[in-house]
């Protein structure tokens, strides 16, 4: 499964403890991540990571356009609700639309990641390679 990371800058933290605890399941598959949050999560896990802009560089219009291209089965994108600027809300926003648009499970905080997680690992999206088969 091909799985993206974001996360807001107060939450940053949060994403690299939460891959430092599921290293083991996300070592199985392979991970994009906008570019800070992808450098941190790299030093913390050793985790081979593609790198994406940073998100207001534009690295939230590549990991949209990957979701539209059906090359994303996950995106977890922890979220600060606690910061109400509009470019803040529009990056949750943009990449919300494009993963219900195309089916791509999509989690914003650290209690749905992991219920995500752990179905990663029972398979219980396995469904996405039938629906998206990789050529």
């Amino acid at each position: 499964m091909n799985i993206a990371l974001m996360a807001h800058d107060g939450k940053k933290e949060l994403m690299v403890q939460f891959c430092v605890a599921y290293c083991g399941i996300l070592a199985g598959h392979v991970i994009c991540a906008t570019n800070t949050t992808g450098r941190l999560v790299m030093e913390a896990t050793g985790l081979p990571i593609s790198l994406y802009l940073s998100c207001n560089q534009g690295g939230n219009q590549q990991i949209a356009a990957r979701i539209a291209y059906n090359e994303l089965d996950m995106v977890l994108f922890f979220c600060d609700p606690a910061n109400n600027a509009a470019d803040y809300i529009d990056s949750v926003m943009d990449i919300a639309r494009a993963c219900d648009q195309h089916q791509v499970p999509f989690a914003t905080n650290i209690a749905t990641a992991e219920v995500l997680i752990h179905g990663l690992a029972r398979g219980d999206l396995d469904w996405r390679d039938i629906v998206n088969p990789k050529t």
